[in-house]
């Protein structure tokens, strides 16, 4: 089993080399709100937005001057707009009231902002500040449990898996790795087996034949 595991993430590291966020932000304000906005939608549609966005609002200061209608509009082509459009909102208000304007650097302080989950905040922690953290999305959550990575039922438990699993020092790295693999090859629906460079290690009952 060990020996599996190892054999696994050294091809992670090699298949997908240098991976990292899709998201494209400048500040880690910026990456918060990109996150945020990424639930329910795509990278590629939110940095269409964000491109927009960011020009005049790139930093909290600018986006509280916008209307929750305001800022509806902008946002209008992400999934889930106007409870996003509210939190991002709430958000940029309590930091400037309680973090003079910047984004925190803890775990515990990013999950009391509105609309920010372990997900979110880890993604943060780990590309804005390089603070070792392991987010678990979707496609973390479905590759890691198909590869026999991790058995958890919640992305919490999986979470707590694969930070066991992995090396701190590959955790953000790692991420990535899964996240590529998750959609370029390990697909949700239609996994395309036939060209996986993990398919020998593969646990999956999923997985074609």
């Amino acid at each position: 089993m060990k020996k599996r595991t190892e054999e696994i993430i050294e091809l992670l590291r090699q298949t997908y080399l240098g991976a990292d966020t899709e998201l494209e932000y400048e500040t880690p304000y910026q990456l918060l709100v990109a996150t945020m906005m990424a639930a329910q939608s795509t990278d590629k549609q939110v940095n269409k937005v964000t491109r927009s966005l960011f020009a005049d609002e790139g930093e909290p200061q600018a986006m509280v001057r916008l209307s929750q209608e305001e800022l509806e509009r902008k946002i209008g082509s992400v999934g889930l707009y106007r409870n996003k459009a509210k939190n991002i909102l709430a958000t940029s208000n309590i930091l400037l009231e309680e973090h003079d304007g910047l984004v925190p650097m803890t775990l515990a302080e990013l999950l009391k902002l509105p609309g920010v989950g372990r997900k979110t905040a880890n993604v943060v922690l780990s590309n804005a500040f390089d603070i070792p953290a392991f987010a678990v999305d979707t496609h973390v959550f479905r590759t890691s449990r198909r590869l026999g990575l991790a058995e958890g039922s919640t992305p919490e438990k999986v979470e707590q898996e694969l930070m066991r699993t992995f090396q701190r020092v590959d955790w953000k790295d790692a991420h990535h790795w899964l996240i590529f693999h998750g959609r370029r090859t390990c697909l949700a629906r239609n996994p395309k087996c036939d060209i996986c460079t993990l398919w020998d290690l593969c646990t999956s009952e999923d997985k074609s034949i």
